[in-house]
């Protein structure tokens, strides 16, 4: 069964998570554990966790992914910025057990022009760090758009980060507007040969389903409503023709004003999976 979803709010608490897909047909979603924009993870009271956990019996939404706050740099140079990421990450990989929440989307970062390859082993020295034993969540690596300095943009890089990374809980998350940001023409069958033989399929566990603005290889990373950007419907359409792709998690992050588009957009989305 295709899973699908949004990344939701957890305004009033992240039981409420669940209410909000729910209304929109959701089969699965993401959240910020506590505010995207600070260093401090704010932790559930445990009443709201409670709350939570007997929601992921009840309500049919999974797997459910928690995406990292965007202060965090695990390939910085700057050891307080350095040590700061990785408090940060063990702290919400910590929490995600608590509440069996399988898999954290972390962004790598910026190696802020000291070299790819320094910044790839700061990368996995960090979640060396991070995950010295397993916990039942897995570290999702997420693919970067091409940006000046960013880390994990394209796909030998990933390999080579997960390669050396120490743990069996460990995945990517692959982002469509990212891809294609980077340079990467997911219309084409042989990019999407390439990355199911340079990561795999069954490494990636989730899809970031978002159109792009942008032109292929402008390494932007603004997001567009799915079928609205320069992706488009018959990109999309192409994209879910290729063998093993329509088997995938989804979750979208675009920019969508309200519920009603909501609606609309996934309805796209089953339409085009199909």
């Amino acid at each position: 069964m295709v899973r699908f979803g949004y990344h939701v709010s957890i305004a009033g608490g992240i039981s409420k998570s669940f209410d909000y897909a729910s209304e929109i047909g959701c089969t699965s979603m993401q959240i910020f554990l506590s505010s995207p924009r600070t260093w401090a993870l704010e932790r559930s009271s445990p009443e709201e966790k409670r709350r939570f956990l007997d929601k992921t019996t009840t309500c049919d939404i999974k797997p459910i992914f928690v995406h990292m706050p965007y202060l965090p740099n695990m390939a910085s140079p700057k050891e307080e910025v350095y040590e700061k990421s990785i408090k940060i990450m063990s702290d919400i990989i910590e929490e995600c057990a608590t509440l069996s929440i399988p898999y954290v989307v972390a962004h790598l970062g910026s190696e802020l022009g000291t070299g790819k390859e320094n910044g790839i082993k700061r990368v996995v020295s960090a979640i060396n760090k991070i995950k010295k034993k397993n916990n039942g969540v897995s570290i999702l690596l997420e693919n970067q758009a091409g940006q000046k300095n960013s880390v994990g943009s394209y796909l030998d890089d990933l390999k080579e980060i997960f390669d050396n990374v120490n743990t069996d809980e460990k995945g990517f998350c692959i982002d469509t507007c990212h891809l294609f940001a980077a340079g990467y023409d997911i219309t084409k069958k042989e990019v999407i040969e390439e990355i199911r033989d340079k990561i795999g399929f069954d490494n990636i566990k989730v899809i970031h389903l978002n159109d792009a603005i942008y032109e292929l290889g402008s390494k932007r990373d603004r997001h567009e409503c799915i079928g609205k950007g320069s992706i488009g419907v018959e990109g999309f359409k192409k994209f879910f023709s290729f063998k093993g792709v329509n088997k995938m998690n989804f979750i979208l992050e675009t920019p969508r004003e309200d519920k009603t588009e909501e609606l609309e957009e996934l309805s796209l989305v089953k339409k085009l999976i199909s």
